[in-house]
């Protein structure tokens, strides 16, 4: 669930986690987001303060009192009145804008991983990645591979049946302000190719990359 009555920040939000393979309810009123919080099952709320019809830290006090899903607070007020208030109502993080989009979705993984929300374990074929230990084992050997490729690799698995683009790649991974080209995310795909013992990586050239492959038999 977010609830953010700013459309570019909340359709820029609900993209962002889209791409990660997250479901996403996008409400522009405080009333609105209540009703589909207290109507169905969310792992997750983001909450803007500043919302009509009722405010980010109403919808808080009210959602404590039926679930203890994790909600993050994003504001643009400033001083820390606000973020003492919404701690004072269980709220879980507090991320005052502008923010970087890269942070919020790391901060976001990190509430629904220590929530049980997300699986500890990624599977695509023969391929396990461990999200915690951020090791990487083909069948049941462990692959060595630097914190860059475990990132592409999670993004591509995440991503399964989807190309993701150069340009989503380069800001997930190095973040949305780097400007170095593409060069060296192709020289971490073709170090990535080198360490798997299937190249399950495909080139969508001048698009990105997809996941493809088969079990070696």
């Amino acid at each position: 669930m977010v609830a953010e009555d700013d459309p570019h920040i909340g359709n820029s939000i609900k993209a962002f986690l889209i791409d990660e393979a997250y479901h996403v309810k996008l409400c522009s009123r405080g009333d609105q987001a209540m009703e589909e919080l207290y109507s169905k099952k969310f792992d997750l709320a983001i909450l803007d303060i500043m919302l009509p019809g009722l405010d980010g830290h109403e919808i808080l006090k009210e959602l404590r009192k039926i679930s203890d899903i994790p909600v993050m607070i994003i504001t643009a007020l400033p001083g820390d009145s606000p973020q003492l208030k919404a701690f004072d109502y269980l709220a879980d993080d507090y991320v005052a804008k502008p923010f970087s989009m890269q942070v919020l979705l790391k901060r976001v993984e990190a509430l629904l991983r220590r929530s049980g929300a997300v699986q500890k374990e990624l599977r695509y074929l023969e391929l396990c990645l461990n999200r915690e230990t951020y090791k990487v084992f083909w069948k049941e050997k462990e692959l060595p591979l630097t914190l860059r490729e475990f990132e592409i690799l999670c993004i591509l698995v995440n991503n399964e049946g989807r190309v993701v683009s150069h340009e989503s790649l380069l800001a997930k991974v190095w973040g949305y302000d780097y400007y170095s080209g593409e060069n060296i995310l192709h020289t971490h795909i073709k170090n990535l190719r080198s360490k798997l013992p299937v190249n399950i990586i495909k080139t969508v050239r001048g698009v990105g990359y997809t996941l493809e492959g088969k079990n070696e038999k």
